[in-house]
């Protein structure tokens, strides 16, 4: 609440009201402020991509490749489905989704890296757990940007995960193999990844 001095505020004085227009505004944009801090949620991030898809490209051909994004697409959105993934993009050749536990997101990557290995396609993953901000559809943050480093560093038919994801799914019978400590590019700090296996 705002109290302004006695008087005729409205509308005859343009000068004063050029003070409540600017009361009126900074209140707004406060909220706007608070609303863009509750929009930031906890999730799993996973992204994947296929490896070499550029040579897969030139020697399927244009129709060739896009029968095989078709499947590519297909089985993914699939198992999104089944691990109750939400797809958010698919810039490129890749998938963007976000999962509301991780254990399920690592477990989808790992049935995707299966999957498509079944129609020949190598893909690399990488799956964070971070706060993100949803806008409309989209998601943007930190987080999104770790696991898509993450993916970057993953060697074809691999899951990689940070060790937020290893020490959030504890018992729950995935397999985590140490990687080693790197640099994401753009990203503070160091970070230590893991591949990722189910046991069993």
């Amino acid at each position: 609440m705002v109290e302004l001095p006695p008087g005729d505020w409205w509308p005859s004085s343009p000068s004063r009201q050029d003070v409540v227009v600017a009361e009126l505004r900074d209140f707004i944009e406060s909220l706007s402020a608070e609303r863009a801090e509750l929009d930031r949620v906890l999730a799993t991030v996973m992204f994947t991509d296929i490896v070499g898809s550029t040579e897969r490209l030139v020697a399927a051909g244009d129709v060739g490749w896009r029968d095989v994004l078709q499947r590519h697409h297909s089985r993914i959105r699939t198992l999104l489905g089944r691990y109750r993934g939400a797809e958010v993009d698919t810039a490129g050749d890749g998938f963007l989704a976000t999962f509301d536990g991780p254990a399920r997101a690592t477990r989808c990557a790992v049935a995707i890296v299966r999957s498509l290995a079944d129609i020949g396609l190598e893909v690399r993953v990488g799956v964070h757990t971070g706060e993100v901000v949803r806008v409309g559809i989209e998601i943007r943050g930190v987080a999104v940007h770790i696991a898509a480093r993450i993916a970057s560093l993953a060697v074809g038919s691999e899951v990689w995960a940070s060790s937020t994801v290893k020490d959030l799914t504890a018992g729950s019978g995935l397999r985590f193999e140490d990687r080693g400590v790197h640099v994401l590019k753009g990203v503070p700090d160091e970070w230590r990844l893991y591949a990722v296996s189910i046991e069993g």
